[in-house]
């Protein structure tokens, strides 16, 4: 946020911004959205985008607020739409409303959408904004701005760790790292993404479901992604065993993938793939990861969370395809068989990362998240 803004209003467009987090899992493909009404130095109401084709969170927060609406400052962590889409425009509420002043966060990327803050200045309303960089925009709802800006998946990596840097015991062993809690916290990461991603390793080695189940219940359920060059993946796989009810798979392979194999997985449920073999520089995991987004892409996920394994990974860090880092410690030490997960990767590859927030304890586990430098 602007250094030269008021402590008053980073603070009310700070709390805006959490606001819209409530939204998570619930309101794809909308943006999350928060809004503080503030009268006279306090504020008098708030409100978040719940659901899609519910009410915004401008107008949730103005129907609180009521008549003390009237000459107030409304505070939102993205610019008030100025189009009629599943609501009436959120600028309209505005107007009505007779605010006096709007602060917003980032600008709406939206052809259509977009272009609120002239409509609420030719009011007569005094508006500031965008006080976000483009940067911090995309970061707080990557999948809205990744679509609206064309570009390649949002990729998120998730890994649990031991002390001593290992994902696994050993190589190809299921490992249970972290607790309960941190389980809840990944099954609520799972919600607000569209697609989750393993390699064949980890479906081997865990036969994991790959489903988000906790709270949020995301609207639609994410699109399952195994990365298997030789199409090992088991047609009797967990994941595999209700595909229409627990959500879509997709498998990509390898051109020289046994067709047999191939045929398998499909008759299970699967949708294979086949890709382009990685480059020596796309790392270890025999597959082209940039063909494998591009496809994601162009099916609309525009927001993936890998889940491993620490081929994947590393293959990922290392093309420097991985946009955000959740390292979950565990208070174990796995020795000198342990699977290392994301040492050996070349930091020129994998760029450089800063702590995103402040590190928080689920149980005896550790969560902390990493933004790649801008």
């Amino acid at each position: 946020m602007a250094d030269h803004l008021l402590s008053e209003d980073r603070t009310h467009l700070r709390r805006a911004v959490e606001l819209g987090r409530r939204g998570w899992g619930r309101v794809d493909p909308n943006p999350m959205v928060g809004c503080v009404v503030v009268r006279d130095g306090r504020a008098v109401a708030e409100g978040w985008h719940r659901e899609v084709g519910g009410p915004h969170a401008e107008v949730e927060a103005l129907r609180e607020a009521g008549e003390a609406a009237r000459g107030a400052c409304v505070y939102v962590s993205l610019e008030p739409c100025a189009h009629e889409g599943r609501t009436p425009p959120c600028t309209r509420a505005l107007i009505a409303a007779g605010v006096a002043r709007v602060v917003y966060g980032a600008a709406d990327p939206g052809e259509r959408s977009g272009g609120g803050s002239a409509v609420l200045r030719a009011a007569g309303i005094d508006v500031r904004g965008p006080l976000l960089t483009e940067e911090q925009a995309l970061r707080e709802n990557p999948a809205f701005f990744a679509r609206a800006r064309g570009r390649a998946p949002w990729v998120e990596l998730k890994l649990a760790l031991s002390l001593d840097g290992a994902i696994a015991a050993r190589a190809g062993e299921r490992t249970v790292l972290t607790g309960p809690e941190a389980g809840e916290e990944t099954h609520r990461l799972r919600a607000g993404v569209q697609g989750i991603m393993v390699g064949v390793g980890t479906v081997l080695a865990d036969d994991p479901l790959l489903t988000a189940r906790g709270e949020p219940k995301p609207r639609t359920p994410p699109l399952r992604i195994i990365l298997d060059t030789h199409a090992r993946t088991p047609p009797t796989a967990r994941l595999m065993r209700d595909v229409q009810r627990e959500g879509d798979v997709l498998v990509f392979v390898g051109e020289s993938a046994p067709q047999a194999r191939i045929e398998l997985l499909r008759r299970a449920g699967g949708e294979v793939v086949r890709l382009p073999g990685g480059s020596a520089g796309t790392g270890s995991s025999g597959l082209d990861l940039g063909a494998a987004l591009a496809e994601l892409g162009a099916r609309g996920v525009a927001c993936v969370l890998c889940e491993g394994g620490a081929r994947v990974a590393r293959s990922l860090l290392s093309d420097g395809r991985v946009d955000r880092m959740h390292l979950v410690f565990t208070p174990r030490f796995l020795g000198p068989t342990g699977l290392p997960g994301v040492q050996g990767v070349d930091p020129g590859g994998a760029g450089r990362w800063e702590l995103g927030e402040e590190p928080l304890a689920f149980g005896s586990d550790l969560w902390t998240r990493w933004e790649r430098a801008a």
